[in-house]
């Protein structure tokens, strides 16, 4: 059951990876082999994700939304790129559609458990 998430948290870290590498390269082309690096391992553990049997909807929701929140917040601290108000707000909001996806998804994994 660890597992799973342990790799899901491993895809969205070389996610995060390798888009803050993006922004590095652009003034240092050297970081483009961490861009490829981070996504290549992005990927390849988003699909031991899925191996582990979570639904795709899950998996990938909460890959890119956590994505989307922790390069907003870790380019805020390394670049210095703006963190307004609203960009916090928006935050919240991804962090509650990934809380809602995975309680949905509970839900429906009891009631198919439940219908067998």
């Amino acid at each position: 059951m660890m597992k799973k998430w342990i790799l899901l948290a491993c895809a969205i870290l070389s996610e995060v990876t390798g888009s803050l590498s993006l922004k590095a390269a652009l003034g240092h082309p050297g970081w483009y082999a961490l861009v490829v690096a981070g996504f290549f391992c992005a990927f390849m553990f988003l699909a031991l994700v899925l191996r582990e049997r979570v639904p795709l909807g899950v998996a990938y929701g909460i890959w890119g939304a956590s994505g989307v929140a922790l390069t907003a917040i870790l380019s805020t601290l390394i670049y210095g790129e703006p963190l307004t108000p609203i960009m916090v707000g928006g935050i919240v909001l991804i962090i509650l559609g990934v809380l809602t996806i995975e309680l949905g998804s509970q839900r429906a994994a009891r009631q198919r458990q439940a219908a067998s």
